[in-house]
């Protein structure tokens, strides 16, 4: 009801308008799905379809674990460090209003940042391999952009040995936020000098832009390392935990009513919004069509995949270095033994097979709904 108003009263964006539509159908008879009917006891279960949107807090799972299927064997078995690389507040308002050109600057310097120090004899001396995803909200649903970055313990030097960072240590965070600060403002600077960018009234001549970058020029620059952890199955887990998440989650909602939506920020802190309110912050965390949000470089992007990095495996597991890599298919409609990929999936995911009656462990057989959107196939 308040995204109906919300359409009516406010100019969202089409790709706003298509996330609202989406999140309003989905799992619901608008996008028709099957009665599931078993065959021994006669049990019946509705499952209707999803809407797939990547902003769907009910779609992520699935994506999520295909596409951590997909990069398994990407992952190289040493090490590894999250870094987090903030843009300050004070640009706030000029990113919300240039996403593209300013989300993938985010996106050219930061890693680069990364790359620069690791290639430093005097650091490092190795090619890293990077995992970069981004995220624009805090906790409550403010505008807040700033990138997630995985990061190789260690990195391939030229001469094809591994050179590993020190136990607990990557770089100096003091050094990354000076490096990112330079590269960001100076890519900034170009963009408004080519008129590929706006800027908010407050900054719209010269001078007031100059004073902007000047203030920003004089700021710290946050970026954040966390301690490393283990192997491939820990770099497994944490990556899922970021790829796929979204402004906020199902879970996280407590209440809602006419007069507020109310959800969990740190716990044991919440936060309460006018339903209004917190539809257009939620909104405001929708990415420009097509963008992508989960990106590689160094060792991990896709042009070194072949010979980089395969040359770091073997170097870090010599013993495998002649076996057969493994294929995995995750991207198809049915596996190997022509059972759908959603259900093996959601049974490894969750323990429960939908083929089984619940109640009498017989076969379930489904039959279609009617539906009048494109289908899709649950959940």
């Amino acid at each position: 009801m308040c995204g109906d108003e919300l359409e009516r009263s406010l100019a969202l964006r089409p790709e706003q308008q298509k996330v609202l539509r989406a999140i309003r159908r989905c799992r619901t008879g608008e996008l028709g799905g099957h009665v599931d009917v078993c065959e021994g006891c006669g049990y019946e279960r509705p499952a209707y379809n999803s809407c797939r949107n990547r902003h769907c807090p009910k779609c992520q799972a699935l994506d999520q674990h295909r596409w951590l299927e997909r990069r398994r064997q990407r992952i190289l078995p040493v090490h590894h460090f999250h870094v987090v690389f903030t843009l300050p507040a004070e640009l706030r308002p000029v990113v919300a209003m240039n996403r593209r050109a300013l989300f993938a600057l985010l996106f050219a310097t930061a890693p680069a940042s990364l790359l620069e120090l690791g290639r430093d004899p005097r650091r490092l001396g190795g090619e890293l391999g990077i995992s970069a995803v981004l995220h624009t909200w805090r906790r409550d649903l403010g505008f807040h952009p700033h990138l997630h970055c995985v990061v190789t313990g260690g990195g391939l030097d030229d001469g094809g040995r591994w050179r590993s960072t020190k136990p607990g240590f990557l770089f100096p965070v003091r050094v990354l936020g000076k490096l990112l600060r330079g590269k960001f403002l100076a890519g900034l600077r170009a963009l408004h000098a080519r008129g590929a960018i706006v800027v908010p009234t407050s900054a719209a001549d010269a001078r007031a832009f100059e004073e902007l970058l000047d203030r920003c020029y004089q700021k710290r620059w946050v970026v954040y390392s966390k301690p490393p952890f283990g192997g491939a199955d820990a770099v497994f887990s944490y990556l899922g935990r970021y790829t796929h998440r979204i402004g906020i989650s199902n879970a996280r909602i407590l209440d809602v009513s006419q007069r507020a939506v109310v959800f969990r920020t740190r716990f044991p802190r919440t936060a309460s919004l006018p339903p209004r309110i917190f539809l257009t912050r939620f909104l405001s965390h929708v990415l420009p069509p097509g963008f992508v949000r989960i990106r590689h470089y160094g060792l991990l992007a896709s042009g070194n995949v072949r010979d980089r990095l395969a040359q770091a495996q073997r170097v870090l597991v010599p013993s495998c270095s002649d076996a057969p890599v493994p294929t995995v298919v995750v991207d198809g409609v049915r596996d190997q033994e022509d059972e759908p990929l959603f259900v093996r999936l959601y049974r490894e995911l969750t323990g429960i097979d939908l083929r089984v009656c619940p109640r009498c462990d017989s076969a379930l057989r489904p039959h279609p709904l009617p539906t009048t959107a494109q289908e899709r196939a649950p959940p």
